[in-house]
Parts: C-alpha cells; structure tokens; sequence
C-alpha cells in the first residue's frame, strides 16, 4: 500500500501550473525549480512528494501541486492527525502510540502525536461558533443549562497565581509520605464545564424521587426521557465567565424566542450561581435556577450523623422523611425540626455545627429550592448531566495515574473530547480539513484561488509509412 500510494503521489506530483501563480502579495512567480521533494508521513508509512516549486526574487515559495492534494504544513498527514487525536481522547498518548503501531505505519513519536493533538484542536472556537445542531422539530419545551468545575492536575508554571503561591509556601506535615489530602494540593486548576440540553416533562412526586434513590427499584417505574441534543465543553483556559455565556449563546440558537422554560441546574456554588444570574441579567433572559437536590440531601445526612448511629435505620428514615418535606416545599419547617432538635439535646456549638451549616445551606438557597413546583412541571431537579460530563471529560481521561498536563495540551485535549462527546467530531473534522487548506493553502494566493494543474501533455509522433501497394 505504501509504495501504490508512493506511485499515486509521483503520477500527481508531476502535473505543473496552467495559469500564473501569484501569491497573496499580488506579486507573481515566474521563476520554477523542478525536484523539490518534502517526506510525507501517512498510515501507510513514509512516502515522498517530489513537485516544482515556484518562486521568485526575495519570495517565497508557492506549490500548487500541494494545495491539490490537501497536504497540511506538518510531515504528518491530516489522517494520521485524526487517528492520533481520536487515540489520544480516549486513552494515554503511549497507549494511542502502541494501538497506532499495531493498526497502521505511521510512526509519530510522543512528543509529535501531543503536537498533533494541539494542531487538531485549533479550529474549535470557529467550529462552535459557526456551526449550528439540526434537531428532528419539535423540540422539547424545557431547556436545560448547568455548570461545573473539576480540578486537573498541572504543571507547576500553568498553575493560577494563587494555587502557585500556596503550593510553595505549602509544608508536609511528614518528610517520608504525605498526609491525607496533601498529595494533590496545590497542584490542579479548575476546568469550568458546561451543557446544554432539551428534555420533554415528567412529572413525578416527591415519593417518585425518593424510590429513586434506592436500591431496589420499582419494576414499573416509567423510565426519565433522554436528554435531547445535549452538547458539552470544558475550558481550562477561559474563565468561568465566558463559559457561562457560551451556554447562553448555545441556549439562544436553539430557542430564539425564548418560548422554551429555561432552567438552569447548579450545585450551590455561590459564584457561579452569582456569574448565571449577571449573565441572565445583561441578556434580559427569564430562567429559574434549581438547586441539585443530591447536594441538598448530603447535607441533610451530614446533620443526621449529629442524632443517631451511622448505618442505622433511624438516620435513613429520619432523612429521607425530611427530604420529602423538602421535596414537598416544606424547606422553612424542615430547617427549624432541626435547629430544635439540636437545641432540646442542648448540644455544644462544635456539636451541632453541621446542623448549623446544613441549615444556613437551605435557606440561603430557598429561592432555589422550589422542588414541588418543578415536579409538577416535569422538570429534572439534579446535576446528573454535568456531574456525568465532568466525570467522562475530565476524570476518566485527565486524572489518569502520573498525568501531569501543560495548560495548551490540556486545553486541546478538553476541547476535542468535548466535541466528541456531543456527537460531532466527524462534522468538526471536515470543518478542521477546511480551514488547515485554506491556512495553508488558500490564504497564501491572490483572491484565494490556487491556480489550475494539469499534468504534462506528450507530443505525438506521427511515423510516415510508405505505401508500397
């Protein structure tokens, strides 16, 4: 296979220029030098590509016969771009290497395959903004946005100014191991992470939620609608911010008119809850905020543990009792049982401070915590989207064993692996095709036209043979 694809690219390589070349500057080529050879590395192995070069005084050189055959700007070939990129997404680089060796004769080293997966994810911002998702019409009634952050392990010097500076001043409470807690401290940066999403209602009750969380679950029990069109991303680099807006911009495409019911689904962050609503603010947009009620619960258990046994009937049936209160609106009520409760024990303040934090928890996020409205909605009350794309973006790849990212491998990695998870590498790749022939190609001739080739035409030789009849 190399040496037929070696043949195709000697037949091609010999065709030359038709028209002028003139490049971008409007200044024309008019000197050639024949023979000039690159090494191209395909999945087939290391071929060659022998063209004619065109030039001229103080210019550089332009080769048409390069931006007929889509070559990229690298030794590599775009497919071998893509198949490093797609191995490098789904598991470690070595990994990606040794499958590559196994499948194909491509031979990329570590370094260049990290190269390649950056190159690959160049196009991401033009390909997210220019792109729009088709959905089979009608689309469900509820839009759904929701945020998180997850912490990936960097490099000293990609670190923030802050985690930097608490790393170095950071001391081990023992110099032969590390304590609980400190072996990853001071050495990850946040990745904020969103998705956007429509779902059809389903209406349920508080008793519906709570059958939910056990074990055993009821055969009969109607299944969740799927989400609808889901699209994630994460970035390392751009602030929590601008990944908020984002989402708003994905939510505005999908529903112009605002006719959808806009929830977004939070975990109780005080800032991000803070950024959503600027953000819903500036753009005049109605949304209702739900709090994830699993963060509600932990914190209802946390309380638990102050008045009974842990693994105890009683600390499950007194939870999942006043998590159906919740669940039922009765949020207030809930809060003041339990502030009694640890007031009648006469409890010590060290005592009964995580019935304290569980109760300034809720009120605070009363407004948030509008769950007997929302169920009779049909609308989803948990994180289980985004906590599932943090885990399948994030940990499953970023936070294998050993890894430690720069910010610019990380962030290319978190981008494709976004756009992989949404259901759109194949179309992102096509884009990346486009836009590497017009970098390299296109852009560097006059009206971004490459002038017509065709290959060298032979003379005939017509032979007089004489009529001897």
């Amino acid at each position: 296979m190399r040496r037929l694809h070696q043949a195709y690219l000697t037949l091609r390589s010999q065709a030359r220029a038709t028209q002028p070349v003139v490049g971008a500057d409007a200044r024309e080529r008019t000197h050639k030098r024949s023979g000039m050879v690159r090494k191209l590395e395909t999945v087939f192995g290391t071929v060659e590509v022998e063209r004619t070069g065109h030039s001229g005084r103080g210019l550089s050189y332009l080769f048409p016969v390069d931006a007929a055959l889509g070559l990229g700007s690298t030794r590599y070939s775009l497919e071998v771009d893509r198949q490093v990129a797609l191995g490098a997404l789904r598991m470690s680089f070595d990994a990606t290497l040794e499958m590559m060796a196994v499948h194909n004769a491509a031979h990329v080293p570590k370094r260049q395959a990290e190269q390649s997966v950056k190159r690959s994810a160049v196009d991401f911002d033009a390909f997210c903004g220019n792109t729009r998702l088709h959905f089979p019409e009608p689309t469900s009634e509820l839009l759904a946005l929701t945020f998180d952050q997850k912490g990936v392990v960097l490099r000293h010097e990609d670190l923030t100014d802050a985690t930097r500076k608490a790393a170095q001043e950071a001391r081990p409470k023992m110099d032969s191991r590390r304590s609980k807690g400190e072996v990853k401290r001071g050495r990850k940066r946040r990745a904020s992470v969103a998705a956007v999403y429509t779902v059809a209602p389903h209406e349920r009750t508080a008793d519906d939620v709570i059958a939910g969380l056990r074990r055993v679950r009821d055969a009969i029990t109607k299944p969740k609608p799927r989400p609808e069109g889901k699209r994630v991303w994460a970035s390392l680099q751009r602030p929590l911010k601008d990944v908020i807006s984002d989402a708003f911009d994905e939510a505005a495409d999908r529903d112009p008119k605002h006719r959808k019911r806009w929830l977004v689904l939070v975990d109780g962050d005080d800032k991000l809850i803070e950024l959503v609503r600027a953000e819903a603010q500036r753009r005049g947009v109605e949304v209702t905020l739900v709090l994830d009620f699993i963060h509600a619960l932990e914190y209802l258990w946390r309380a638990a543990h102050v008045f009974f046994d842990e693994g105890t009937s009683e600390i499950e049936d007194w939870v999942l009792e006043r998590l159906r209160r919740i669940l039922q609106g009765e949020v207030s009520q809930v809060v003041a049982g339990m502030t009694r409760m640890a007031t009648f024990r006469e409890l010590s303040a060290k005592q009964r401070k995580p019935v304290d934090q569980a109760a300034n928890y809720l009120l605070k996020r009363k407004s948030m915590m509008r769950y007997e409205q929302l169920l009779a909605m049909g609308a989803p009350i948990a994180t289980g989207v985004i906590e599932g794309a943090c885990r399948h973006l994030i940990k499953d790849r970023m936070d294998l064993t050993g890894a430690r990212w720069s910010l610019e491998g990380a962030e290319a990695v978190l981008r494709l692996r976004s756009i992989l998870s949404s259901g759109d590498f194949d179309e992102y790749w096509a884009f990346h095709e486009q836009q590497e022939t017009y970098r390299n190609h296109l852009s560097r001739y006059i009206d971004s036209k490459v002038p017509e080739i065709a290959p060298p035409t032979r003379r005939r030789r017509l032979r007089l043979v004489k009529n001897v009849a």
